[in-house]
């Protein structure tokens, strides 16, 4: 007999005999509680997987925003060793320049020159003062070349000044591009920093004294840049990466 068909006959046994109703209650609380804790222990494996789900998501997070930490601060790190190393090869370049430029090279450099770079760095916000940094960095270049082209016409070829002076605008491009990649890394919404106002204005044709002391005031006055940016990078890694660190902490 179908099973539809038993349940019929049982509910019209129930219902003309007084013991069979209570029996039939009786199932049907027993059916009833069965249901219910197969309910109620579905909805339990269910928010255990959840939980499970939820922890998961939360670690794989907590992971990567660890590396991407850890990214921030080596990628800092290595453009601030590499700010430095170019920072004491601009010293020893000084030292150069001025052994190389016969008497009085000890003056060139307290003479005021136009159109040299202003070595201090702007802005309030990280961004502001990172792009800064490159693009005082980028304005150097055209007068670390116009130098080098007035040098090359005073020295002898196998000039060590013409070494350092190459050896320095190489290292200074490197520089340049290792901000940028750190500022991308850090801020990849906004525009790569370069020089406002067009190419960078380079002086007049000078004399042989003018040449002198432009070249001592360029290379003196990028040293400072390099001592500013060395600074401004170490203060940037306890901004930036920590607060990142901070960050990523406080939403997980």
């Amino acid at each position: 007999m179908c099973g539809f068909c038993l349940l019929k006959k049982f509910e019209k046994q129930c219902d003309y005999d007084e013991s069979s109703q209570f029996a039939c209650d009786t199932e049907r609380r027993m059916n009833g509680h069965v249901k219910s804790m197969h309910f109620q222990q579905l909805m339990e494996t269910a928010a255990a997987l959840l939980s499970l789900l939820l922890v998961m998501a939360v670690d794989s997070t907590r992971t990567v925003a660890a590396s991407r930490n850890q990214e921030c601060g080596n990628s800092l790190q290595q453009t601030l060793k590499l700010t430095r190393l170019v920072q004491k090869e601009s010293v020893d370049l000084i030292k150069t320049y001025k052994a190389s430029q016969g008497e009085m090279a000890e003056l060139f450099c307290k003479v005021t020159v136009a159109d040299v770079p202003d070595p201090n760095i702007s802005g309030l916000e990280p961004s502001e003062r990172l792009a800064s940094i490159s693009i005082h960095l980028q304005a150097f270049f055209p007068h670390f070349k116009r130098v080098y082209e007035q040098q090359t016409d005073l020295q002898s070829p196998t000039s060590p000044l013409l070494a350092e002076l190459t050896t320095v605008s190489t290292r200074s491009k490197n520089l340049a591009t290792l901000i940028n990649s750190f500022y991308q890394s850090l801020f990849p919404n906004l525009p790569v920093p370069e020089p406002a106002g067009g190419p960078t204005t380079l002086p007049p044709p000078q004399n042989v004294f003018q040449q002198k002391v432009y070249g001592c005031v360029v290379l003196k006055t990028y040293k400072e840049l390099l001592a500013n940016v060395s600074r401004e990078l170490r203060t940037l890694k306890n901004k930036v990466c920590r607060r990142r660190i901070q960050i990523n902490t406080l939403f997980l």
